[in-house]
């Protein structure tokens, strides 16, 4: 299958050769590749940019590092920080109008329906 939208065109041969040998991996350091993500993404960025993202990327990346040093051995998993219950109330009938009732002040009915004008063209 031939694509060539972008950057540059790809011609994707699976059999040929395997999807790890397309995709580089990503690695853990300050020198993360703008320029390769962004082709990635199909972005055209400029210089300034590139340089602009590139400091921002490493700084994430340096938090990442400071995180993995944390001890977390005595930590529980947890998938929120507070318990989380169901906080709606139970599905219980209650009183409310009858059909005559709501047709009341409608505009227009027939058999027991509201009649709304059509707004599919």
């Amino acid at each position: 299958m031939q694509y060539s939208e972008g950057l540059e065109s790809f011609d994707f041969v699976f059999a040929r050769q395997p999807l790890s040998s397309l995709v580089r991996p990503l690695s853990m350091s300050a020198d993360f590749d703008v320029r390769y993500t962004a082709r990635l993404a199909r972005l055209n960025l400029s210089e300034v940019e590139i340089a602009k993202f590139q400091a921002q990327l490493g700084q994430v990346l340096e938090y990442v590092e400071k995180l993995k040093a944390v001890d977390v051995s005595g930590v529980e998993p947890t998938a929120h920080a507070f318990s989380v219950q169901n906080v709606f109330r139970s599905d219980e009938s209650r009183p409310s109008f009858s059909p005559r009732e709501a047709l009341e002040n409608a505009p227009r009915s027939a058999n027991g329906l509201f009649i709304v004008p059509k707004v599919i063209e």
